[in-house]
């Protein structure tokens, strides 16, 4: 199956969230490559669709590696969030998975918060 198919196929598992008339909110996209990419992923997804609403956009990306494993990375909003290597085993790749999505999760909030409590009365937030 093409990667594009499958990629549309995981992403319309979640109920996108529309946040103003420009933007749909809730895709997490797949941009991984290995198998134990594509695992993280589907643990990944799995505990931020049970954690939080999805109102943000992540990409997961992957550069595998034949001897240090496997480098992940989440990127929000064009900044990286998350980076970690994953061994080439994968006994303890759901519970990584989980505590990356937890961490992102956290993080975005952080950043959400930080963004709302930013001085921004001369200037436009195009402008810093």
């Amino acid at each position: 199956m093409p990667r594009a198919i499958v990629a549309c196929m995981s992403l319309s598992m979640f109920a996108p969230v529309q946040a103003n008339e420009n933007e749909i909110m809730g895709f997490i996209v797949d941009n991984s490559i290995s198998n134990i990419g594509h695992e993280f992923y589907r643990f990944f997804t799995e505990r931020l669709s049970d954690t939080s609403r999805l109102d943000f956009n992540l990409v997961v990306s992957e550069r595998p590696s034949a001897r240090w494993g496997s480098l992940v990375w989440v990127e929000y909003e064009r900044g990286i969030v998350y980076r970690r290597f994953l061994p080439p085993n994968t006994a303890e790749l759901k519970s990584t998975a989980y505590e990356a999505a937890d961490f992102v999760k956290e993080e975005i909030t952080r950043r959400k918060i930080e963004n709302l409590l930013q001085d921004t009365i001369d200037l436009d937030k195009d402008e810093l």
